[in-house]
Parts: structure tokens; sequence; C-alpha cells
């Protein structure tokens, strides 16, 4: 991958990495192989001056050209390698994933979630081998013998309501076997209260990988801090998902930090209006392979 201005040469992983670190991340200068880059918010952690229940948190989505969310009811068909390689590094660098059950069966969650590189890469910077992965599901439609939680690399979170607790205790006893089930409302899945339950587990930056309700509710709560979005160069038509669904106005304003391309396919930084002090304004770049990183 390499700049649309400068030297040219291809972004390597972590200069994607530096690109992308949440606020907690950024302490000290960001040196790459282009020198020094170092940025008014790496002088110190705007995280610090958050309430301890408010971490960093991150949506990432994939979209059509048209604004659909999924082809065939998967986003993976949406993908390119480009994109499939930013993911991969946002899955790096994360505390904690959070993801609703839907998306865990429609995507075929299973297994580690970040490969044996990206596994070093944490361990060596004092991160856990494997991000916590949090589920959510405010009426507890999950199995204890589903195969996310028969081959998870940890103890994986269930986020559930408190009513669905008590309607499903048997199911819920299962479940605790093999996950750490918390209630983060009392009625559905309250996203301050499923953030401060993470929170309290020490993690600062929680990234999201959906589905459109999730994005819904944690962005109506005013607890979204950033979109990861990819554009995809199709149109798909038809009357499938969009990446957001909420059941009332969101009405929330976004700032782009940077964009990324890669044959027509756009990947967009955009921070939230309210946490726009946390990150420096970022630079159009172009992703595309080049040379030994193609």
């Amino acid at each position: 991958m390499r700049a649309l201005t400068g030297t040219g040469q291809a972004l390597t992983d972590e200069d994607l990495l530096a690109l992308y670190a949440a606020p907690r991340r950024l302490r000290g200068a960001l040196d790459g192989p282009h020198g020094p880059r170092s940025t008014g918010s790496a002088r110190h952690d705007p995280l610090s001056a958050r309430p301890a229940d408010r971490p960093w948190t991150r949506m990432m989505f994939i979209s059509s050209a048209d604004g659909a969310a999924a082809v065939d009811g998967r986003s993976g068909g949406l993908g390119t390698p480009a994109d499939h390689r930013v993911f991969a590094l946002a899955r790096r660098d994360a505390d904690v994933i959070l993801v609703g059950a839907g998306t865990v069966r429609a995507e075929g969650y299973d297994g580690p979630l970040v490969d044996a590189e990206a596994s070093a890469w944490r361990t060596a910077r004092g991160l856990d081998a494997h991000p916590e992965v949090a589920v959510v599901s405010g009426g507890l439609h999950l199995a204890a013998s589903d195969p996310f939680f028969l081959r998870a690399p940890g103890r994986p979170v269930v986020l559930t309501s408190a009513a669905a607790l008590r309607d499903h205790a048997d199911r819920a006893a299962a479940l605790a076997d093999v996950a750490d089930v918390l209630a983060a409302g009392e009625t559905d899945v309250d996203p301050a209260i499923a953030l401060a339950l993470l929170a309290a587990r020490g993690h600062r930056v929680v990234h999201g990988e959906g589905g459109p309700s999730l994005f819904g509710a944690v962005a109506a709560a005013g607890r979204l801090d950033e979109l990861q979005l990819s554009l995809s160069p199709v149109l798909v038509g038809g009357d499938g998902p969009r990446i957001l669904t909420a059941a009332q106005a969101v009405g929330l304003d976004l700032r782009l930090v940077h964009v990324l391309h890669e044959d027509s396919m756009l990947l967009l930084r955009y921070v939230a209006a309210g946490s726009t002090n946390a990150l420096e304004d970022g630079a159009a770049l172009d992703v595309r392979p080049s040379g030994n990183d193609a």
C-alpha cells in the first residue's frame, strides 16, 4: 500500500495501524519508514479526561455504493483484499470486539478472530494475545453448543438483559459455563451500561463489528466515537439492510479524518463530532498494493 502524496512508497501494516490508532494508542511519536510522524494528540492520552465508563467506541462496516450492507445476507461479499487487510488490523489493535448475536450467526464467527502474527504483535505490546469478544443478545438467543463458544480462543462475554436472564434461566445457566453472562439493562441491552461493563473489565478501546441494530443503538445512545466505513464500488439494489437501523432518528454529525482507496474501493474513517478533539486531521491516501506489498 502506498501514499497518494509524498514518497509514493507502500504503506506498511504499522503505517496503517498508526493511521487508524485510537487516542489511547497515540503516545509519543509514531515513526515509520518515511520518518517521524508526531501528532498533537500523541502528546497526551485524550481518553484520560473521559469518565471511566466511556471507552473509545468505534464501529466498522462495509456498504455498497447504493447503501446495501450485505449481499445474500452477508457483508463479506462486498469486501476486497484491501478492505480485509484493514479489517484484520482493526481487530489486531482492539481491546474488545463488540458484535451482535445475529452477526455472529450470519457471518460464521468461529475460532480465533486474529491470526498468530497478530497475536504475537499484541503480546509484544502488552495486550492479551486475543481481544476479548463481547456478544450482544437482548433476548439471549444463543446456545452454549454454538461453534462460536465451543471453539472460542478465550472466554467470551455475553451482554443481555435482566429480563432475558429471568425468562431463560436454564439457557443462561448453560451459557455461564462457557461465557461471562452480564445484564446490561432491564428489558433491552442499554449501550451505555454495556460499554460501562466493558470499561470495568479494563477495556479502553471497543471495536464494534455490527450488526445494524447494534450500530443504531450505540449511535442513538451518543456512545459512538468513530466509524470506519468501506464503500464498495458495486450496486446491489433490492431492499436489503443498511449499515444502521434505529428506532429513532440519530442525527449524529461525523467528521472525515482520512480516505484510503484501492481500485475504486474507498476506506473512510470518520469521527463523531463530539470526539474530534481526540484526533488530528488526516490526509487522502492510496492503499493500492505495490511492489513487495502486493
